[in-house]
């Protein structure tokens, strides 16, 4: 498998549908269109066509369309077939294509191409698949925005921003003996502070990116009969927990998908964190604290009635999880919920509060500024891994520029370049991107 053969894949969706595209990529694309319906396609013009097998029998009839490279998806020539959309004519298209000439494509390999020929940087490639996979219009929007180049443009301006400072600190290792200040260095320490804090705002919105392709990862957590299965039951609009008097009721971790607003949340029902209880409680138990690691908010439930004994416990099990929402529950039992205290009441046998808890989800989904989330772009945990270690390298160079430690320093920059690099694509290893593409569909 070379850049050099033509490749061919079913483009559409599995199943029978009105139309089905065939998609064709590389050196001989054109030519097997022009073999399968018996004349040459005009670029960029639809041509009505009758596909045809070797010995002229018509498989199907539809419409071909030819973009010659470069000015095509993947920079290479690109053929379109579109017949109608039955699985078994689509596959004897494939097949024939394969027959003259093409071979099957790999998951990705279209998007794959895009990449490798400069059409697309690995962050925008990455987005055609959070693109096509977006559960609402929040996160297909923010995916077509990083499609468009919103992420790949900040951190592209980030990286030239530490090129010119890694140049800087390099040509200044040949002349150690000069004064600081004649070297420009406290500039170079500026520049530093001032790209920290470019990495953290985009990493920040990256975050929030993330959050908008993946959800909201959040856990419930509790003492026993808290009332945490029928919060979930109640976001959940569903009996999907089960609920009883008995304390330990939950022992395993429940995860349900919920929609708010067009807000997801992977909430996860997890078992009453308390002292003792039996061996398959406490396993239990240790499921949730694991959960817990996993989480980017924290639903902690407390009894309305009394909730001061509970508080200390569950901020010593999430201090770790990034958003924290405290839950009074069981409001319904109190004779009027304490005014002014800023806590939010609910009960989720009656629904009481219940709208002012999807208020303060959505809040802090967006991360206390949702009129933002409508400006962010799609992002990845590989991102976000990137940015982290790049703005650790970034902070390793500022200590060792201060120490005056010009070599180290400069070692620190090249490898925050090599890890930002890596985010677009600029600088990564083959296999990375056989990882990242093979987890797309066949036809992209």
């Amino acid at each position: 498998m070379t850049a050099s053969d033509t490749i061919a894949a079913i483009a559409t969706a599995p199943g029978a549908g009105g139309v089905g595209i065939v998609r064709l990529s590389g050196p001989r694309a054109l030519a097997i269109a022009a073999a399968l319906c018996g004349r040459e396609p005009a670029p960029r013009r639809a041509l009505r066509a009758f596909f045809r097998e070797a010995d002229g029998a018509v498989i199907d009839d539809g419409i071909v369309l030819a973009f010659p490279g470069p000015h095509s998806f993947t920079g290479e020539d690109v053929a379109e077939l579109q017949a109608h959309g039955s699985p078994v004519l689509l596959q004897r298209l494939v097949e024939r294509c394969r027959e003259l000439g093409a071979r099957q494509a790999r998951p990705g390999e279209f998007s794959e191409r895009a990449f490798l020929n400069g059409k697309l940087d690995l962050v925008q490639a990455e987005a055609i698949a959070d693109l096509i996979a977006a559960s609402d219009l929040r996160a297909a929007r923010a995916a077509r925005r990083s499609l468009e180049g919103a992420f790949s443009r900040q951190a592209e301006d980030i990286a030239a921003e530490l090129l010119r400072l890694r140049i800087h600190v390099e040509a200044a290792i040949d002349f150690v003996d000069e004064p600081i200040e004649t070297l420009g260095l406290p500039q170079v320490a500026a520049g530093l502070q001032r790209l920290r804090a470019a990495l953290e705002q985009l990493l920040q919105r990256a975050e929030r990116g993330r959050r908008l392709r993946d959800g909201l990862h959040a856990v419930l957590l509790g003492r026993p009969n808290a009332g945490k299965s029928s919060l979930l039951n109640a976001l959940a609009g569903d009996a999907r927990a089960i609920v009883a008097d008995v304390a330990g009721t939950t022992r395993d971790v429940l995860r349900e998908v919920v929609r708010i607003d067009g807000l997801e949340l992977v909430l996860a029902d997890t078992a009453g964190l308390r002292e003792g209880g039996d061996a398959i409680e406490r396993e239990g138990m240790r499921r949730a604290r694991a959960e817990v690691a996993r989480a980017d908010l924290a639903l902690l439930v407390l009894d309305a009635r009394d909730p001061e004994p509970d508080r200390a416990l569950l901020e010593e099990v999430a201090r770790e999880v990034p958003l924290k929402l405290w839950i009074h529950n069981k409001a319904d039992l109190l004779p009027a919920p304490p005014a002014g205290d800023g806590a939010l009441y609910v009960s989720a046998l009656t629904g009481q509060g219940l709208d002012g808890l999807h208020a303060a989800l959505r809040r802090l989904a967006a991360s206390g500024a949702p009129e933002a989330a409508e400006g962010e772009f799609s992002a990845r945990a590989r991102h976000l891994e990137a940015l982290r270690r790049t703005l650790q390298a970034v902070d390793a160079a500022a200590l060792e520029l201060e120490a005056g430690q010009l070599e180290l320093a400069a070692e620190q920059l090249r490898l925050a370049h090599d890890a930002l690099g890596g985010l677009t694509g600029r600088l990564t290893a083959d296999e990375l991107l056989g990882h990242i593409f093979s987890s797309f569909c066949i036809g992209k």
